[in-house]
């Protein structure tokens, strides 16, 4: 076990599931370096492909709010664990969406300061950081998940799956599917384009970060999805009573 509690090592991360296969180049190398003693931050330096430099925690002046500190610096702190691990390898795999995480999170800060509340728009940016994802999918799967239609989305549309694509971008999420449990929830955005690739989706979701987009993301345009509900991910879900769950497959609130 490392010292945040878990470790990073390819036992541990099963590069074959849905969820991490888009991650798996170059994250696989990078856990087995792990896993041999490298350290974390010297392991995601060597893919050389991040916008960042990563540094061990102790870099971050005491005080120094994280997201701001990256922006003025070019480093970024990184913890020994799977959380740090995951974050890494969202900015080695979409480095342009996580430099304008970043911007959006320390224009904020210049903004408003640090508190004890972040504020609507650093609340959302968080929100996604942590849990996001991407799905480029039919219009048809799309009003389903926005009415929170269960039985339609993955029983009645079942087959329609199949030309859907679902990326989980947040890194707290992908940590959290490395022991996947039924209640894990996405918050979804969708995708405009279709994702072939991290690099064109680095592209769709760094557009959609746009500095403009502040007013959209304040709304939170993001909808639930618990992850293993989608046909193929989970081998539970073959069986249509996985749905009947009503604690992880909620109704929409009545707004009366």
């Amino acid at each position: 076990m490392d010292q945040a509690g878990g470790p990073v090592a390819p036992a541990s991360i099963d590069w074959s599931a849905p969820w991490f296969a888009p991650w798996r180049e170059p994250g696989e190398c990078i856990a087995e370096r792990v896993a041999q003693g490298t350290p974390l931050h010297q392991a995601l330096n060597d893919s050389g492909r991040a916008p960042v430099r990563f540094v061990e925690q102790s870099m971050l002046p005491a005080g120094a709010a994280y997201e701001h500190y990256i922006r003025g610096s070019g480093d970024c702190p990184v913890r020994p664990g799977l959380h740090d691990f995951f974050n890494g390898l969202c900015w080695i795999g979409l480095p342009l969406s996580k430099a304008r995480l970043n911007q959006l999170q320390a224009a904020q800060i210049d903004l408003q300061g640090v508190g004890a509340v972040r504020g609507p728009v650093r609340d959302a940016i968080t929100l996604f950081d942590e849990s996001g994802a991407l799905l480029d999918a039919p219009q048809e799967l799309w009003a389903a998940l926005l009415d929170r239609n269960w039985r339609r989305l993955f029983v009645e549309l079942r087959p329609m799956w199949a030309q859907a694509k679902v990326l989980v971008v947040g890194h707290a999420l992908l940590e959290k599917l490395v022991a996947p449990r039924k209640a894990l929830t996405a918050h979804v955005w969708a995708s405009p384009v279709r994702l072939d690739a991290l690099q064109q989706a680095d592209s769709v979701l760094a557009s959609q970060l746009a500095p403009d987009a502040l007013d959209a993301l304040v709304r939170k345009p993001f909808t639930p999805l618990p992850v293993l509900g989608i046909p193929g991910w989970c081998a539970g879900n073959q069986q249509l009573s996985f749905y009947d769950d009503a604690q992880v497959f909620r109704s929409r609130r009545s707004t009366n």
